[in-house]
């Protein structure tokens, strides 16, 4: 594997693991102060003030795109099993599924080209 590709799958594993810690640390101490988990809350809650209404959108945009994107990418890669990445966005978060999937779309590519080692 030439060693452009090993360090930009480094950083998308970096940024996969601090998309899931950052994220779920605000997820849990929204089940703690919450007591449980509600969708309606936790959306209703992004919308208290323009500025989080305005980044909530911004997720919203992002996400549907990058959903578009990775089908169709996954697609012409012949990704297999890219409904768990679909699965993965809602579950876990945007920040997480996104870097994993351009770690995986880059380890596609090296394999097709024959560059994996």
């Amino acid at each position: 594997m030439e060693q452009g590709s090993k360090s930009t799958e480094i950083f998308y594993l970096i940024c996969a693991l601090a998309g899931v810690i950052f994220t779920m640390y605000f997820n849990i101490q929204f089940v703690i102060e919450h007591g449980s988990f509600s969708l309606i809350t936790f959306v209703a809650e992004n919308y208290v003030n323009n500025g989080s209404a305005s980044i909530a959108n911004d997720f919203i945009i992002v996400g549907v795109v990058f959903l578009v994107w990775s089908f169709r990418e996954a697609k012409r890669l012949k990704m297999r099993k890219w409904w768990l990445f679909f699965l993965v966005t809602f579950s876990v978060a945007l920040a997480f599924t996104m870097p994993l999937f351009m770690l995986v779309r880059e380890r596609r590519i090296a394999a097709l080209s024959g560059n994996n080692s």
